[in-house]
């Protein structure tokens, strides 16, 4: 099973931002390293969500608000990734949150994502972040469950 590492404070960081933007739907950017199949998250990046559905054009999903969608800003995404190159850091996932609904990938999270990428979801139910679960895309487009291993601070 593939699995990715990440620390105590980092969850909570991901928490926290989740309760705090709830009812709309949080993300954020994980910066870590990958050596073969291990990957290890070493910042978590809070971004603003810039959904907004009159940009949607060239997403194959149209429809939702920022209570059930999320889009990080091109550009956010690229000064982000300069940021984690000038550190050899790399983007190797994207977090956000599911407000009243479970840790568990929509149609729209499907679409979107990437395969190299790790998809941290946490489950936000009446502003109390739960379930936080981690998924990966196989070679058929298909989300897999990702364990998640802590660190200890």
């Amino acid at each position: 099973m593939v699995a990715i590492r990440i620390g105590i404070e980092q969850i909570e960081q991901i928490r926290h931002h989740a309760e705090n933007t709830y009812p709309e739907e949080c993300c954020g950017l994980l910066l870590g390293r990958i050596a073969d199949r291990d990957k290890l998250i070493v910042e978590v990046r809070q971004t603003e969500n810039s959904w907004e559905v009159e940009l949607t054009e060239l997403l194959p999903i149209k429809t939702g608000s920022k209570r059930n969608r999320f889009s990080i800003a091109p550009e956010v995404l690229l000064k982000l990734q300069k940021e984690a190159r000038d550190r050899n850091l790399s983007i190797i996932g994207i977090y956000h949150s599911h407000p009243d609904h479970p840790a568990i990938p929509s149609e729209f999270d499907r679409a979107i994502a990437w395969q190299q990428y790790s998809y941290i979801i946490v489950s936000v139910q009446q502003g109390r972040a739960q379930d936080i679960r981690s998924w990966t895309l196989d070679e058929t487009h298909q989300f897999q469950s990702e364990e998640i291993l802590t660190n200890e601070p």
